[in-house]
């Protein structure tokens, strides 16, 4: 058995052991209860956001309750002394969330709209929003050992994801929105129940993979600034 399939089915153990699947149902049925308590004409139009919502929740806050989780009982300090790789741990985190924040998009788009959105452009924004949305989750929380000291500064970033929506709800018009991974994000998202050019997309694309490897190589730094050097080693 290689590591990363070793550390994929302790992650999936250790979500599981953690509630955060009972979570993430929770919050998908409650996101479900918001569209069935809206205006029919206007369900379809808040889906795209409706599901970055959700992509929030699930990436960001539950890759950030796992890591507290992990290093109350010095789960993640004891990796270090092992021969798992950060790159390794990371990805297997950034697989079970994206996979997990697919899985829970597919609930709501369906619930929202039937089998009537486009499946390709859902999947890629889902996927590539959840990998963004968990690593910065991870940037996030690595200096932090409680939910109470991390809430408030997970505030800002919260804040610099979110910016984009109001672009796309007419509010402002900021050119450098552009620069954003989220606003690659609501293209896709968007796109899946409405109309976006190939120019949109492949932008919407083009800047979360480009965000993807920068956050990466931060989450990296974080993880060996504030978890590794505690325990006077590296990964």
């Amino acid at each position: 058995m290689s590591r990363l399939t070793a550390i994929l089915k302790m992650d999936v153990l250790l979500q599981k052991r953690y509630g955060l699947y009972y979570a993430a149902a929770f919050v998908t049925l409650v996101w479900v209860a918001v569209l069935t308590a809206i205006p029919s004409d206007v369900v379809r139009p808040a889906l795209p956001y409706v599901i970055f919502g959700d992509l929030v929740v699930i990436g960001f806050f539950f890759i950030a309750g796992q890591v507290i989780f992990e290093k109350t009982e010095r789960t993640i300090y004891a990796m270090v002394v092992t021969p798992l790789r950060f790159r390794e741990y990371l990805t297997s985190k950034l697989a079970t969330y994206a996979l997990l924040s697919l899985l829970a998009s597919l609930v709501i788009a369906m619930a929202g709209a039937g089998l009537n959105f486009n499946l390709y452009y859902l999947a890629l924004g889902v996927v590539l929003t959840a990998l963004i949305n968990t690593a910065v989750g991870f940037i996030s929380v690595a200096p932090y050992r409680s939910i109470s000291s991390f809430l408030v500064p997970s505030q800002l970033y919260l804040l610099v994801l979110g910016l984009p929506v109001i672009h796309f709800a007419g509010l402002i018009n900021f050119p450098l929105f552009y620069l954003f991974p989220t606003m690659g994000s609501l293209y896709l998202l968007v796109g899946a129940f409405g109309n976006i050019t190939a120019g949109q997309a492949a932008y919407g694309v083009f800047i979360q993979v480009v965000w993807i490897i920068i956050l990466f190589r931060i989450s990296r730094y974080r993880f060996e600034r504030y978890i590794v050097e505690q325990k006077g080693g590296r990964v």
